[in-house]
């Protein structure tokens, strides 16, 4: 039996159990949907890596799934314009980034849910969601 905490997804002939989502904004998402946004830049490391689910900021929907597969320590600006093609902030954006740290989480195998699943947003998530 699955505990309550874990979300259940049949993606057709796969069955997923996933336990955490990752709160991004949708013009990101929809770059990771397309397959051109592998790094999503954050002012924070990680430990988690695997399948996790994909959240709208906002939404409160689950739209789709993906895998973190490394993080790696981007340590300066010039790191981000040398590699706008892997997290597709433009050079002018960059500029804005505020992180005392920056971290590249590196993903990859985004898929997009055909029907959005609802789930309840606790008080206080703004970058991880506990499923």
């Amino acid at each position: 039996m699955v505990s309550t905490n874990k979300q259940i997804y049949n993606l057709g002939y796969i069955l997923i159990i996933i336990m955490d989502g990752l709160i991004i904004k949708a013009k990101w998402l929809n770059k990771i949907f397309e397959g051109k946004k592998t790094w999503e830049i954050r002012g924070c490391n990680t430990n988690k890596r695997g399948k996790i689910a994909l959240i709208q900021s906002g939404s409160g929907k689950i739209v789709g799934i993906c895998e973190i597969i490394e993080v790696l320590p981007v340590l300066s600006t010039i790191d981000l314009e040398d590699n706008i093609e892997k997290h597709c902030i433009t050079k002018e954006d960059i500029k804005e980034i505020n992180y005392e740290k920056k971290y590249a989480w590196v993903i990859k195998n985004a898929i997009k849910l055909t029907n959005p699943i609802l789930y309840r947003h606790p008080k206080g998530a703004v970058i991880w969601v506990k499923l």
